[in-house]
């Protein structure tokens, strides 16, 4: 297992991460997902150490706090051997306090997850949505205090615009606090929007990706054929409006891509789908979503080899769309683009200079 810096930090994480959104999975959402209880929960994470994954994802939010009591128990004993991620901000409850990142409610909602983690200080802390109510000096200093407290070690965000990772990140920065090393994000071959401003902004400001639901939200694994229907199996059809959507040419030309590149190198469609988004800049780590022990060991089967350069550009050529505004400029017009290069260039520029140029 290959482990990256997560961002501007000196932790390491490994580039596949698990997520335990489908652990006490209940509700229309989570419960599409999976329920996988504390006995298959170990197992599952007995797995990922074998193959050196340690950095396990969840939040409080995911089936009301079941997943994080689940993951506590499956890796009782163990604590020093896994890295902790959960996430916070989302609506617990309907009381007016239930939902948001103010001062009262993050030391509430810390303390209740540390009690459902069964643990003493959690590895990342990402706030899982932005609280417009709430000034972010309010909370970058409160942040501060928990990482100063020990019960935290390093904290991100996750579905935050640009301009609201940079407004907290100004505040801390004026203020001496604790900074954002982490961004939980959306990124698939059928969903690159992170790339317009969210990646620019990680490699000026040293946060590393996490990506979420790299399959783009189940879509790209090898069951969704162009002209087939929909398999009857497939999660979608309860859980396709709670994600980002992805019109139907799109993805069948991605998939078509993936079709090819698959037969190719001898990997299944999500292995390849994982192993380009390893190659992103900025991706610290992927979070792997499984239900079962043969779901996990096939995405485990995403590290370990490469795509060429050639396969890569076919990829992204299938998966490209027009850049909106202001960033269709930069792409096209070569004016703009003398004073702009590609966030690529700028990345591996960085990484030589501290030399940790990677792929």
């Amino acid at each position: 297992m290959e482990y990256r810096s997560l961002g501007r930090s000196g932790l390491k994480v490994p580039v596949l991460s698990f997520g335990a959104g489908t652990f006490g999975g209940s509700g229309p959402l989570f419960g599409a997902w999976g329920n996988t209880g504390v006995d298959e929960a170990r197992r599952l994470v007995d797995i990922c150490l074998g193959a050196g994954v340690n950095l396990f994802d969840t939040a409080d939010v995911y089936s009301n706090g079941a997943s994080e009591e689940v993951l506590g128990a499956a890796i009782k004993g163990r604590r020093g051997q896994v890295l902790i991620s959960t996430k916070t901000g989302l609506p617990m409850g309907d009381g007016p306090n239930d939902a948001g990142t103010s001062r009262r409610r993050l030391v509430a909602s810390v303390d209740a997850a540390l009690s459902r983690l069964d643990t003493d200080y959690i590895d990342l802390l990402q706030l899982h949505a932005f609280d417009a109510g709430t000034p972010v000096e309010e909370v970058m200093s409160l942040l501060d205090d928990l990482v100063r407290a020990g019960k935290l070690r390093y904290i991100g965000v996750s579905n935050f615009a640009g301009w609201q990772i940079m407004k907290s990140l100004a505040a801390a920065d004026r203020h001496g606090w604790s900074r954002y090393v982490a961004n939980q994000v959306y990124y698939s071959l059928v969903g690159r929007d992170y790339e317009w401003d969210l990646m620019p902004l990680g490699v000026d400001q040293g946060l590393g990706a996490l990506v979420w639901s790299p399959l783009g939200w189940g879509r790209l694994t090898g069951k969704i054929r162009r002209g087939a229907p929909m398999p009857a199996g497939s999660r979608l059809h309860e859980t396709a409006s709670f994600g980002p959507p992805v019109e139907d040419e799109h993805l069948y030309r991605v998939v078509d891509a993936l079709d090819e590149v698959a037969e190719e190198t001898g990997r299944t469609i999500p292995q390849v789908a994982l192993n380009w988004l390893l190659r992103r800049p900025t991706v610290s780590s992927v979070i792997l979503g499984a239900r079962n022990e043969e779901q996990l060991r096939q995405n485990l089967g995403a590290v370990g080899w490469s795509l060429t350069v050639e396969q890569v550009a076919r990829l992204d050529a299938a998966s490209a769309v027009t850049a909106p505004y202001p960033h269709f400029p930069y792409r096209r017009q070569e004016g703009f683009a003398r004073l702009n290069p590609p966030v690529e260039a700028a990345y591996l520029g960085d990484r030589a200079a501290a030399g940790e140029m990677r792929p």
